[in-house]
């Protein structure tokens, strides 16, 4: 059962004609589609239909796919939200030991997802609720599906260099980012393709 305005996808443009291509007419239909894709980067995420052209995609993409649909049909109240989250080993164990070689309790982790009213959508994976990361919210922002790419990052990175600074992290801004990318890169190969 779905909890959001399941609509049509009735729109003429890039993105709603994409989806009606792949015989899938509905909202709903759509987000379960691309929770099923495999998670992994895109080649190319500045083009909002990566994620149908290359049948796989990341939170950053998929979310903003999503958004993007509901833009083309007048959606408005379904929200790209950019959430700033402490990934730790115990919400996402098997990046506990990059966190652990590095003397870490958790990473800021920048996470994807769609919020309808006060309800939160997340389509990351098909195992992926938001569970994952709720409990350890630490701030979100609304954003736009073109700032899933650079702006995502910079907000990040300055995150981060905030984080540090504030802790006493005994890591730089690089440092950090380049271990938050083992984490990343960890998680991609343990639990996320399966």
């Amino acid at each position: 059962m779905n909890y959001y305005n399941d609509f049509d996808i009735a729109c003429g443009e890039k993105i709603s004609i994409l989806f009606v291509e792949r015989n899938i007419y509905t909202f709903s239909e759509a987000a379960q589609h691309i929770k099923s894709l495999p998670y992994k980067r895109n080649k190319n995420k500045k083009d909002i239909a990566c994620v149908l052209l290359d049948n796989y995609g990341t939170c950053s993409t998929k979310h903003a796919l999503l958004k993007q649909l509901a833009i083309e049909n007048e959606q408005p109240d379904f929200k790209l939200m950019m959430g700033m989250y402490k990934m730790s080993a115990y919400n996402t164990p098997h990046i506990a030991p990059v966190l652990h070689n590095y003397k870490l309790d958790y990473i800021p982790e920048a996470h994807n997802y769609l919020r309808y009213h006060n309800l939160i959508l997340e389509f990351t994976s098909k195992k992926s609720t938001p569970a994952d990361f709720i409990e350890d919210l630490i701030e979100e922002k609304e954003i736009l599906p073109q700032q899933v790419t650079d702006f995502k990052v910079c907000y990040h990175k300055d995150f981060i260099s905030r984080w540090q600074k504030s802790e006493n992290i005994p890591y730089s801004t690089e440092e950090l980012w380049e271990i938050r990318e083992k984490c990343i890169k960890s998680l991609s190969e343990h639990v996320l393709p399966a």
